[in-house]
Formats: structure tokens, sequence, C-alpha cells
């Protein structure tokens, strides 16, 4: 090998992947690369040559042998690997000082063989330890096809991806709906420029009088609507009670109402782990809303859907992001407990999830993604501002600050009385309940709406608590 005008490669995976990789390598003589040889833990490839390039090792031996050999770049071919093996390699490299990529998700490789343009720089989903998730739009297009589509939130960051994945079902119109016009107005800019001839309507509006949120579904008339608005930082709504339930409690029960009125097909809400068993007043305002709509179901001719959904990387506010700007700042990275543990997905994994609920559920049920294990915080902590190019502690210090008022420790997925069902061929769940909604929810949350407008907020404490078998809000001050 001419090292004055190639680059030595070293693919991790001498798999059938890895191989691909191997191939591509030599059939772009542009690339001025070659194959070094190849790292595997398989006993079979012990000691022995794939493909005419030789194994060189285990991936424990990473280090030791990037010492003993020249080597420019190094490819992650392990497309089934774990999260924590993608970490590993990830921190051997940044020790090592050698650039390194990844090969796609074994969904990609389905679809089509790996090639050059597939191979990219490992991002923070990698470190999930899980094959993200993938929708067949044509499915979708199936049901939602022709459909007037409405999106609260729509300027939100899982609304606007949500609009961005609906508009290629081709609806009769997708209507944005949002109080924020900044945002509202990038996402219509962005959608008429990759969907020209996709109809969009735009409409401003607050829906947390009853009148207005009527005449707004009239004025719509959609055949399914995606409620994504909300507020849903849970130390602010621990502050201030009164405000958590008019904006998420009242929105959402106005939007449901308006929706059975006006003929509405389809609503699908999308609520949080953190409404499993909650804690919290974020989380228990969306409890509420889950019980309310398994209220609703029963004789209704909407199908009223829930997703639950895990933290969700990349949404504005949310851990990583937040970390990210924390190690662009020079840190310190802050992490509220050691221990803490949390469910993570993807902004576009969301955004699929519901577009799917919305297709499959006939009405009542509670979809959960398949998120895999709950990963520690300090650890994801960690391996970002390795993935930063930073070494933790040395350069970037972490920082713990403990749990803020309202969070757990460790989310849940489901509430005490249900359990969690496998659905067949999906990459998704159920979360089936066994106890009944209590009977008089409608006339509670109404009258729980009306002592928020008071700023009754000790009776809205208690009104919660009522509300949500199990939950105990009432004993605690506002903040």
């Amino acid at each position: 090998m001419n090292r004055d005008h190639e680059r030595a490669v070293l693919i991790v995976g001498a798999g059938e992947a890895g191989r691909m990789v191997a191939a591509e390598i030599r059939g772009h003589r542009e690339l001025h690369a070659a194959v070094a040889g190849f790292l595997d833990d398989d006993p079979v490839f012990s000691d022995r040559m794939v493909d005419g390039i030789p194994i060189l090792g285990r991936t424990s031996e990473l280090e030791a042998i990037l010492a003993s050999c020249s080597i420019d770049e190094i490819i992650i071919a392990i497309p089934t690997a774990p999260g924590r093996f993608v970490r590993d390699m990830v921190k051997h490299c940044r020790r090592a000082g050698i650039p390194f990529k990844i090969v796609p998700g074994v969904m990609e490789i389905i679809k089509g063989a790996v090639n050059i343009g597939q191979i990219r720089e490992v991002r923070v989903e990698d470190l999930l330890g899980r094959e993200t998730v993938d929708l067949d739009i044509e499915s979708a297009k199936e049901v939602l096809a022709g459909k007037r589509i409405l999106v609260t939130g729509a300027g939100g960051t899982i609304g606007s991806e949500l609009c961005r994945q609906l508009a290629k079902v081709e609806p009769a119109e997708l209507i944005l709906l949002g109080r924020g016009e900044n945002r509202i107005f990038e996402i219509e800019d962005e959608l008429a420029a990759f969907h020209p001839r996709l109809a969009v309507r735009v409409m401003i509006h607050d829906l947390r009088e009853w009148r207005r949120a009527l005449q707004t579904i009239q004025r719509a008339e959609p055949d399914v609507i995606y409620h994504t608005a909300a507020h849903k930082h849970v130390h602010y709504m621990e502050r201030d009670p009164d405000e958590a339930v008019i904006n998420n409690v009242a929105v959402s029960s106005h939007l449901i109402r308006a929706a059975e009125h006006c003929g509405t097909g389809r609503f699908v809400f999308i609520s949080t782990d953190k409404a499993a068993n909650p804690t919290g007043v974020m989380g228990a305002t969306k409890r509420i809303i889950e019980l309310y709509l398994r209220s609703k179901h029963e004789g209704s001719t909407c199908r009223f859907m829930t997703v639950r959904f895990g933290n969700v990387i990349g949404s504005t506010g949310s851990v990583v992001p937040l970390f990210l700007k924390q190690i662009e700042r020079g840190g310190p990275v802050t992490v509220s407990d050691p221990r803490a543990t949390r469910y993570f997905m993807t902004v576009r994994e969301a955004s699929l999830l519901v577009v799917r609920a919305s297709v499959i559920g006939t009405g009542g049920e509670t979809f959960i993604l398949d998120m895999g294990e709950a990963l520690n915080i300090l650890e994801i902590a960690h391996d970002i501002i390795v993935l930063s190019g930073h070494e933790p502690e040395n350069e970037i210090p972490i920082v713990i600050t403990g749990l803020r008022e309202g969070e757990k420790l460790h989310e849940e997925l489901i509430n005490a009385d249900e359990e969690l069902v496998q659905l067949d061929g999906e990459r998704m769940m159920l979360a089936r309940p066994s106890d009944p909604v209590p009977g008089d929810i409608e006339r509670g949350v109404d009258e729980m709406i009306e002592l928020a407008r008071k700023g009754e907020t000790k009776k809205v404490l208690e009104a919660m608590s009522n509300l949500i078998p199990g939950c105990c809000l009432s004993d605690r001050a506002p903040v």
C-alpha cells in the first residue's frame, strides 16, 4: 500500500456489513483508501483472512493495534451493535485520536447494500443501543391520503417533524395550528419549498376558551387531529399548576369535545412517560387527559388514541440538546442525579410512531414505542462529551445538581394498573389498563379547570389527586 496516496482504513466487524464496506472501498479508487484489516470478536474469524484482508484482532485490542499499526480512519461496521459497544468504540477512537465513522443500521442495509454514501459520522442516536424505528409511508397513505389533517403545536419540535412526515402521505390539506407565529412561519416556509403542491393552511389560534376552540375546528373541518401542543417542562409546571391545567387540560378537553362535535374521524393525543404513575403536575395533566380520552372513546364515532413518549432526543429543552449547548460553552454539564435513568427516542421516531398509531389504532389505545432499556443520564453525559471530542471531567466538568421539583429518579412506561403488551410485527407496544375510568371524570375535569381559572391552586392540586387513582399532589405547596 502506498501510504503517500492512500489512507489506511480499519474496519470494526468482519461480517456482511464489514465486507460490503471493504468491497465499496476497493471499488472506489477515487477515495484513495485501502482496508488495512478487520477487527472482530467472533472466534470463527480468529487468525484468518476475510476476502483477502487480515483479521488483526478482537475489538478489545483496538488501542493496542492502533499503537502498532499506522491507521488513518476507523469504520464501525456492526449494524446490530448495542449502544454500549458503540460508546466504547467511540471512546477508544477518541483516545487514539483516529477519525471514525459508522455504517447505517440493519434496516438501511436490508433496503439496499451498504454504499460509501451511507457511511457517516457517529450520531447521538447511535448510542441508544437499539435500531431506530422506521415507517413505511406507503402504508400510511392508504389511510391518510386525501384527508384534511390538523396538527396542533405545529411549530414545535415534534409538531414540525410530524408535519414533514405527514406531507409525504399526500393529504388533501395540512393545517398548521399554533400560538407562536414565528415557528409556524418557519415550518410553513419549509413545506412550501419541499412540497410545493401540498395545500397548507395556517391558523394562529389560542384554544383556551371553548368557543374559540369550537370555532377553530368548525372552520378547519379536519378528518384527523394530532394534538402535540402542551407545556412540557416539569419544574415550570410545578411552580404554576394553574397554568399547567389551563394550557394542558383545558385546551385538550376543548379540542376533544370539538372533534366529537364536528365529526373528526381520528384524534391522537401526545402524552409522556411522566404520565405513568405521575408524581408531578405536568405528568398529572397528561394522565388526566389520557383518562379523559378513554372515557370519551366508548360510544364515540371518533377514534381517540394516546401515544406516550419517552425523552425525545433533539426536542427543544430536552436533555441531549442541553448537554450539547453546555459542552459548546465549555461546561459544566449538569446532571440531576448519578443514578437517574430515562427512556430515549429520536424526533423522527416520535413523529413516525404518532403516524403509525393513527393508522392502526381503532380507538381507546395507549401506544408506546419499544425504546429498549432506560439509559443512565450520567453515562449519556459522558458519551456526548466524548462524541463532541472532549475529555469528561478534565476538559468538560460534570456537576450533579440534584433532582428538580417534580422530577423522578427513574421514569416508568406504564401505570400501576397497566400491563405492557407487544404488538405483533410492530416496534411499539400497548399499555393495557385493568382499572375502569372514574365515572365522573368529565365533571371533575371541568371543575378543576374552573378552579385553575380562579387561581385556587391548592384546590387544583386536590382535584388532580382525586382524578388520578393513587396520585397524591394535594399535600404539597406550589413552588
